[in-house]
């Protein structure tokens, strides 16, 4: 198979939009928002195109990563600019075979490049522990009520960047959408039948608190 990883093309849009909807859908709760998420973002004063990628094999999008600008608010006032992928995703038919890391890998090291202090995002710890991330625990880091989650997970990208920090999270409004509208958006595709599956447990664990 040849690789290509290579930045989002307007061409590619509604392309994208439909590979993240037949990843995303039924996989957390029945249906699913990404598709809709990815096609606010792009005009979102947070967005960052310049991390935003697509990967091909053999000419074909299989999978793509979004990026878009948040924020550690600390105890002191201060504040410590970071960004936040979400959402990452691969065509199910190509699952199991490496792609989904060497997309995420190749975004994290052009963001190192680019001089990036730090990675924000929510997501299931072993997925993305190999890459370096931690539990926002570790760091001494919440979510904006305070309290600690088993999906928050946080990469520094320069050394000795979180100490002596404590704070929280405040993630890009534009990952938040309202029911009606990504119900609206959801016209313009095929059907498909939201439903009960299995995986939606294992996101109702990672959305828990951490005891």
């Amino acid at each position: 198979m040849n690789f290509l990883i290579r930045n989002e093309r307007k061409e590619n849009y509604r392309k994208v939009e439909e590979l993240a909807r037949e990843a995303f859908w039924n996989l957390y709760f029945p249906g699913c928002h990404e598709h809709f998420v990815i096609h606010s973002m792009r005009s979102h004063k947070d967005f960052i195109s310049e991390l935003t990628y697509v990967i091909e094999i053999d000419g074909e999008i299989v999978g793509a990563i979004f990026y878009t600008k948040s924020k550690i608010i600390c105890n002191d006032n201060s504040i410590i600019d970071t960004i936040s992928f979400g959402p990452v995703f691969v065509n199910p038919k190509f699952h199991r075979k490496g792609i989904g890391k060497k997309l995420i890998s190749y975004s994290i090291e052009k963001a190192r490049e680019k001089g990036y202090f730090a990675i924000l995002t929510l997501g299931y710890p072993y997925h993305y522990e190999p890459y370096g991330f931690k539990s926002g625990k570790f760091y001494n880091i919440s979510m904006e009520d305070g309290k600690f989650y088993k999906g928050l997970l946080v990469l520094p990208l320069k050394a000795g960047i979180f100490e002596n920090v404590r704070g929280y999270i405040l993630f890009s409004p534009i990952l938040n959408s309202k029911q009606e509208d990504v119900e609206e958006f959801d016209k313009s595709f095929k059907p498909k039948e939201k439903k009960y599956q299995e995986s939606q447990k294992e996101y109702e664990i990672a959305c828990s608190q951490i005891e």
